[in-house]
């Protein structure tokens, strides 16, 4: 089926806008450590695009406050809630005719996540293989997205983004803990071979209150999605 494409001018931003019900279905992610913006810019670029956003659930989640509270305790069931509830969304995702904008990715959990607590001793190796073995199942089931967006912020400013929104369970996040996992995330990234992927470094933009900033941020995502078409 050929895709005509309709573009109307988005006032916020003063860029055109695709007008995604006419062109291919994508699945769009966005990937980046705690406190790099992925729900907010999720959000900005779901009302640009005319996507529909896909959130992660982290207020619903039943485990998180137990987690930052004792993270030895309950590492595993964590990561098997979110390997779990992430699985369900991506074959949710490509079930449905429209192009979807996901907060966070199913790799992201088994890349960084989980082998980030084993290496730190919070979760067992026997707990660990188990959720990998899982997770590489459930890898086979399921398609990467057709972009994958990566938010590469320094740990100050994932420190300041997390005090600003001031979620309780957040308050007991260590520095190190931050760090360790934005190693794993630069050395996921830069071996990451599963499809597109666009990196924007954000400690220089404010993309939620500057328009420019997200003006150029949209700008590079049409560059990178007129290719998949």
């Amino acid at each position: 089926m050929n895709y005509i494409r309709f573009e109307s001018f988005n006032t916020r931003t003063g860029i055109m806008a695709a007008d995604s019900s006419r062109k291919k279905n994508m699945h769009i992610a966005i990937a980046g450590n705690i406190g790099s913006g992925k729900t907010t810019l999720t959000n900005l670029l779901s009302k640009h695009f005319r996507w529909e956003p896909h959130y992660e659930d982290a207020d619903d989640n039943p485990y998180l406050n137990d987690f930052y509270e004792d993270m030895q305790r309950w590492s595993f069931n964590l990561q098997i809630y979110f390997l779990n509830a992430r699985f369900r969304k991506v074959m949710q995702i490509r079930k449905q005719n429209k192009t979807i904008i996901q907060d966070r990715t199913i790799y992201e959990d088994a890349q960084i996540f989980a082998p980030n607590l084993h290496a730190m001793g919070l979760m067992t190796t026997r707990d660990f293989g188990n959720y990998m073995s899982l997770f590489e199942l459930i890898s086979s089931f399921i398609s990467p997205p057709d972009l994958l967006i990566y938010l590469r912020a320094s740990v100050p400013t994932l420190v300041n983004q997390i005090q600003k929104r001031g979620r309780e369970y957040e308050e007991a996040i260590r520095i190190d803990y931050l760090k360790r996992l934005n190693e794993r995330y630069e050395a996921w990234i830069s071996t990451y071979e599963l499809g597109k992927l666009l990196i924007i470094d954000i400690d220089e933009l404010n993309f939620a209150d500057k328009q420019e900033d997200l003006g150029s941020i949209i700008e590079k995502i049409n560059a990178e999605i007129h290719g998949l078409f």
